[in-house]
């Protein structure tokens, strides 16, 4: 009699099927992963349509007024009081007590209680300058020359008063780790214009840099981050060619086949490979154009007493602020010059002294010359610290960390000049008028690039990022851009 297998197969169609979910479960997942990880590269990538080189030049998303930044940050956080924001009422309550209405829940400091301190007016003298009548302290005179070309704003804000994630949040636009700069976003969205150089390059006066994260490039690709350049000795690493530039030239064109056959056969969607060869090619074009860029001996003495390569108290920033200028005029897209010495937690009034004498010729001589050479238009120049600091005595004469309220100008690249924007209430305490965030300011940055801030996005972690996340306002309300 033959026996029926209908029971053994059914039992065995059971097993199989439960064996078929159990296995490829988690490979439907795998499947949804790897959608992902294909369109973040896929988006990633700055289109289709891109050349395989990430930085080559791209065109913006709406007629530009400027093609490049020179960016020049003040680490420690100046006080907007003694500066850009004059206080006549803070100077007549000095040494008095705060008002009880300035202090709020949600106000919060670093090392100070509000409501045992005293005000602290400002030392300063502040002077109207240009045909606008701009008010500057005697701080910045020589940039004061200039007053009819900045935008003043007084009104920037953010919610960070520790120094790390406050400069987090003025360079990447995040408190967190991990963000791409502000001028690696302007380099994904525009790429470069020299194939000499790079298309954004960071300076230092001083300890001004703790970490590559404020120039760096973060979860955008690799080639988008920022050079650092120092200022003493060799500016560059591995400047100085190690073998004969003929056997080099011959040893890198031979690497460059045999990784292009790689990439052709075997990586053809590998958008690193690819950044790889071109950075091979960027770094061997850098070890002849960078020797010519940093050599200022042929600039005119005129031009080394504009910028004070004559004192030696102004001579560091000074050759920073020649190097930008003339990386400008080669070029280099974003340049971020840093000078620290601004934490005036004690003795505010003599910190801020010393340091703004190191910078106010260097900066007013970098506006002169980039009008002069006609660059100043398609140069946008942003000054900027991390935060501000507070109307309050915090002992021994100095000032704490202010992020509610603090100054940020900005010149050239299309900015309507001779004016101040928002205001600080009476004391410099909040901005109450015309509030700016950081958002905005960036906004506001891209905007003149030609760049718009919610279609410059990158695909990672599930999501499109932007440098501005989900704020930020253009022309911070149509003050600040010229028609």
């Amino acid at each position: 009699m033959p026996m029926d297998h209908s029971c053994c197969n059914r039992q065995m169609t059971v097993r199989s099927r439960r064996e078929f979910l159990t296995t490829s479960g988690f490979g439907f997942g795998g499947l949804a992963l790897g959608y992902l990880l294909n369109r973040e590269q896929a988006l990633g990538s700055v289109g289709s349509s891109a050349p395989v080189n990430p930085l080559a030049s791209r065109a913006p998303h709406f007629p530009a007024k400027g093609k490049s930044v020179i960016c020049l940050y003040m680490k420690g956080g100046p006080s907007q009081m003694d500066s850009f924001d004059p206080k006549p009422l803070l100077s007549r309550l000095d040494s008095q007590p705060i008002p009880p209405s300035f202090v709020t829940k949600d106000l919060d400091l670093q090392f100070v209680k509000v409501e045992d301190m005293k005000l602290l007016g400002s030392r300063r003298t502040f002077r109207k300058y240009g045909q606008s009548g701009l008010e500057i302290s005697d701080l910045f005179s020589r940039v004061g020359q200039h007053a009819d070309d900045l935008a003043v704003i007084r009104s920037c804000y953010h919610d960070s008063f520790i120094h790390g994630p406050a400069m987090s949040v003025m360079l990447t636009g995040s408190v967190r780790l991990g963000h791409p700069s502000v001028g690696a976003w302007v380099v994904y969205g525009l790429g470069s214009e020299t194939e000499n150089l790079p298309a954004y390059v960071a300076m230092s006066e001083g300890a001004g840099v703790s970490t590559k994260a404020v120039y760096g490039a973060g979860f955008l690709p690799a080639a988008y981050q920022g050079t650092f350049m120092r200022t003493e000795g060799n500016p560059l690493r591995n400047l100085t060619p190690p073998i004969d530039p003929g056997n080099q030239r011959k040893i890198l064109d031979q690497v460059g086949r045999w990784n292009q056959r790689h990439l052709d056969q075997q990586r053809q969607d590998d958008s690193r490979l690819a950044a790889r060869l071109t950075n091979y090619e960027l770094a061997f074009r850098m070890q002849t154009a960078a020797p010519e860029l940093i050599d200022i001996s042929s600039e005119p003495e005129h031009v080394r007493q504009m910028y004070g390569l004559n004192s030696d108290n102004t001579a560091k920033f000074g050759r920073m602020c020649l190097l930008a200028r003339r990386m400008v005029e080669r070029g280099v897209r974003f340049i971020q010059l840093y000078k620290s010495g601004w934490d005036g937690h004690t003795e505010n009034d003599q910190l801020h002294v010393g340091s703004a004498a190191k910078i106010d010729q260097p900066i007013a001589g970098l506006i002169s010359d980039l009008k002069q050479r006609g660059l100043l238009d398609s140069t946008l120049l942003v000054w900027t610290g991390e935060f501000g600091r507070t109307p309050i005595n915090q002992g021994k004469m100095g000032r704490d960390h202010n992020p509610y309220g603090f100054t940020t100008w900005m010149a050239g690249g299309g900015i309507r000049g001779g004016k101040a924007i928002g205001a600080t209430d009476e004391l410099g305490f909040r901005a109450v008028e015309d509030r700016v965030h950081v958002h905005d300011l960036h906004a506001t940055i891209l905007s003149l690039l030609g760049l718009d801030h919610e279609k410059l996005t990158y695909f990672f972690e599930g999501r499109n990022r932007r440098l501005t996340d989900v704020g930020g306002q253009n022309d911070l309300s149509g003050k600040l851009v010229a028609g």
